[in-house]
């Protein structure tokens, strides 16, 4: 297994056949060509004048914001409304554009683009970067020629890890190795490989006026069991906003199938059948965010707010330590969307705050008991802990 989902990862570089046309229905288009002699890919949507690209060598993101003055695309690189910018006019031609790029001194290059045509996926690949292909043909041409470095080898509650990292972005992962059948292995490495492909993306994506921002993620296992296991990715990032910012994110797994759980999968306390809402899969998810959203805000963020009141009273209404920032742990709002994985005693709940309290999400003593848990069985019959 090992060796095929290493297969996947690296992405050799392929020939441009078959035209993708996921961006076309949006406006947006994708296109290769070369800025003076050096390769790029470039989207952009022709009648908002928005869009970006990159520089082949280097992958990072370079903003364009512009308008159409009749057929020709003038756009300018950047965000920086002060400094001068680089600007681009493209002229329509036959399956692409042709024009010059022209830096704030005056230098002039020549710019020749045509639109993308990416060679069907090779059977096998990793279902992450399939997707990518067929919505975001952008991001599958940015990791063209990307491997994966491998790392140690992990020993982890009686299970063995191996990690992976891509080394210009620093982002890693691990795959499972030892434990579990086969077949649920495969899903969920699929899934963690994804999970460090996404890092990836993000991390070439962040930009501050134009330029390259700040971004590093770093991922652990939390908890590994034969019934359910729970990872958590933290990243640190500034890509521009008035401050920069932090989030964990979990994966959950019903290790029994391989399969990813929601919170509704494991506790639900509404009415009739659980909800489940995979907020970054909306292609799986059988419910309208509108459905889940109301949900969440009306029947399991007081609820919650409720048992942790019973449970943790002094925490809940603790005042913080640092006057302006004021956490209210005892108000419905950052229990609605609460991060959360597995652990020895119980399900661990992250509140989330906007990134200017982020101290407050912090905390150590928000475990919900499986005991109460099994009272409100979510829609997996999941063997808790």
């Amino acid at each position: 297994m090992l060796k095929g989902l290493l297969r996947l990862a690296p992405i050799a570089t392929l020939l441009l056949m078959a035209c993708s046309t996921a961006y076309a229905d949006s406006g947006t288009q994708v296109y290769t060509g070369t800025l003076g002699k050096t390769p790029i890919v470039l989207e952009v949507n022709s009648s908002s004048g928005e869009g970006r690209y990159f520089y082949q060598k280097y992958r990072q993101d370079l903003a364009l914001s512009g308008t159409k003055d009749g057929d020709t695309l003038v756009l300018d690189e950047g965000e920086d409304e002060v400094e001068p910018r680089p600007s681009i006019r493209l002229q329509p031609k036959s399956e692409g554009w042709s024009g010059e790029w022209t830096s704030p001194k005056g230098k002039v290059l020549k710019i020749e683009l045509q639109q993308a045509r990416l060679a069907p996926v090779p059977a096998g690949t990793l279902p992450y970067l399939a997707q990518l292909h067929d919505k975001s043909p952008y991001e599958y041409l940015r990791l063209q020629g990307l491997k994966l470095k491998q790392g140690k080898t992990q020993d982890f509650m009686g299970y063995t890890l191996q990690w992976w990292s891509e080394p210009q972005s620093d982002t890693a992962l691990f795959e499972v190795i030892s434990g579990y059948t086969p077949e649920v292995r495969q899903r969920i490495n699929q899934q963690l490989m994804a999970g460090l492909w996404r890092g990836v993306v993000e991390y070439f994506g962040c930009t501050v006026h134009g330029a390259a921002g700040s971004y590093s993620q770093t991922s652990q296992p939390m908890w590994m069991a034969p019934s359910v296991m729970s990872v958590v990715t933290s990243s640190e990032y500034y890509c521009g906003g008035a401050y920069p910012d932090q989030n964990n994110a979990a994966i959950n797994f019903d290790t029994r199938t391989g399969n990813a759980l929601t919170l509704e999968d494991v506790l639900w306390i509404g009415q009739g059948k659980p909800l489940h809402f995979e907020e970054n899969r909306d292609e799986y998810s059988s419910t309208s965010f509108d459905v889940y959203s109301e949900y969440r805000s009306k029947e399991l963020a007081p609820w919650l707010v409720a048992q942790l009141l019973k449970l943790y009273p002094k925490d809940m209404t603790a005042k913080p330590e640092v006057e302006e920032n004021d956490c209210q742990y005892n108000d419905d709002y950052p229990w609605q969307f609460p991060g959360w994985y597995f652990t020895e005693k119980g399900i661990k709940l992250e509140p989330s705050f906007a990134h200017v309290a982020a101290v407050c999400r912090e905390i150590g003593w928000s475990v919900l008991p499986y005991s109460l848990i099994k009272q409100h069985p979510g829609g997996v019959a999941v063997q808790l802990p």
